[in-house]
């Protein structure tokens, strides 16, 4: 390689990075860039990421049976808590939306009850499951601050 082509291709070189230098310092003028790039609207899963990934840490304590993140569904299979080895609860959790709002998650739950051998349907108090979905879309939250500040 000769003096000239060298000399020629180091001027490309320069020419070039300084190009890309100056496109990457063009901002559109003094506005900066939203760092919240429409996060209640993550959605690279088909529906709001938060929601989803809050969701399945919220109910991550039972077995999972289902887990659709391209249709939003949860489904767990029952639960029995150690410390009370004759009830258990089985959940679905439904993600309802693709923006983080109070109204796009939803929460059903199955109670049962041992009696004399078998398991038997018991009511589910509707404080249990708006406390589940309180602490989904808490927990949703969180993960959108966070995402935001980092």
């Amino acid at each position: 390689m000769t003096a000239t082509s060298r000399n020629l291709r180091i001027a490309r070189f320069a020419f070039v990075a300084g190009s890309l230098a100056a496109l990457a310092a063009c901002t559109g003028g003094n506005e900066r860039p939203k760092a919240d790039l429409a996060a209640s609207q993550v959605t690279t899963i088909g529906v709001n990421a938060y929601l989803w990934r809050a969701a399945v840490e919220t109910v991550s304590f039972a077995p999972l049976l289902q887990s659709d993140s391209a249709g939003g569904v949860i489904v767990t299979d029952w639960y029995t808590n150690p410390r009370d080895p004759n009830e258990r609860v089985k959940m679905t959790v439904s993600i309802l939306d693709q923006d983080l709002r109070a109204d796009a998650v939803r929460v059903a739950a199955s109670r049962q009850v041992a009696q004399g051998g078998q398991w038997v349907d018991a009511p589910v108090q509707a404080a249990t499951v708006q406390k589940l979905e309180d602490i989904i879309l808490t927990k949703a939250r969180d993960l959108r601050r966070s995402a935001v500040k980092g």
